[in-house]
This record gives structure tokens, sequence and C-alpha cells, in this order.
């Protein structure tokens, strides 16, 4: 049974429904805010491509591993949360063309400010050489949050 039911009426006579326990996969601990269960937490099967087998190299128990990888994506969330650069329309929409060749690399969005020098879009409002320097000035944790923020 993957659920507590109880006989006791709420305030119209119905008995309340059923909540989930723990160990159900809808469970959530009661600790947690109602903004912070945003999603069901299980165990999910992941592909450790080089950039996890790096960051958890030498790491054999999976709580461990498990730990870092989650501590890690916390950390980054933060960096996205806090970084990031104020773009108009015209300069998010010369971006986003940019960024659609797909898979963004470090390397790719270190040169973003090469890339709008030479892309031939252009939109009413673009200033490229503008939105260049805009970029050359920005850090490499604004440049990814940037990128983030247009979904690639």
């Amino acid at each position: 049974m993957s659920a507590l039911m109880t006989d006791a009426p709420d305030a119209t006579g119905a008995p309340e429904p059923a909540k989930p326990v723990r160990g159900d996969p809808t469970w959530v601990a009661p600790a947690l805010t109602r903004d912070e269960q945003t999603r069901n937490v299980g165990k999910t099967p992941i592909f450790f491509g080089p950039p996890l087998a790096i960051l958890t190299e030498g790491q054999r128990n999976t709580l461990e591993i498990s730990g870092k990888v989650n501590r890690t994506a916390e950390r980054y969330l933060e960096l996205l949360r806090y970084h990031g650069l104020e773009l108009s329309e015209p300069e998010r929409q010369c971006l986003a063309h940019i960024c659609h060749i797909g898979f963004m690399s470090p390397l790719e969005i270190r040169e973003l400010p090469l890339e709008v020098s030479l892309t031939r879009f252009e939109c009413e409002g673009l200033d490229k050489a503008a939105l260049q320097v805009k970029l050359e000035a920005a850090s490499f944790a604004d440049l990814v949050a940037v990128v983030e923020s247009l979904g690639f």
C-alpha cells in the first residue's frame, strides 16, 4: 500500500484524501516548502559522460557520487541565479540564432563575442558591435547563464 488512508472527515464531512507516505515515489519530505516541491525525486538512470566521470573520479560509493553530483548541480543553479546579462530582445534573437547550432561547448560559449562579429544575422534594433563589447566584458559564468536562459 503506497498511501495512508484516514477516516477522519474534513469540514465538509468527506474523508481526507489519501496522502503519500515515505517510500512512495510521490512522497515529499514535509520540511520542503510548496515552492521547493518542484518534481518527484527518485532514482534515475543517468549516463556518466566525460564531465561527470571526471567530477566523480575515484569514487565508488553511489551515495557519495550522488551527493557530489547534487551539490555540483545546486551550486551551478546558484551561479545561474546570480549571473547573466541584461539583453534586449534583438540581442537575444541574435544569440539564439548563433546558439541554434545545438550543443554549446565551453569553448563555443567563450567564442560568443567573436561569433556575434561573424554572424550575418540582422534584425531591427540590433547593434552587433555593442553586443560584442557587452559579451567581451562578461565573465564566463555570465555567458553560461545567457546560453542557459536561451535554452541551449
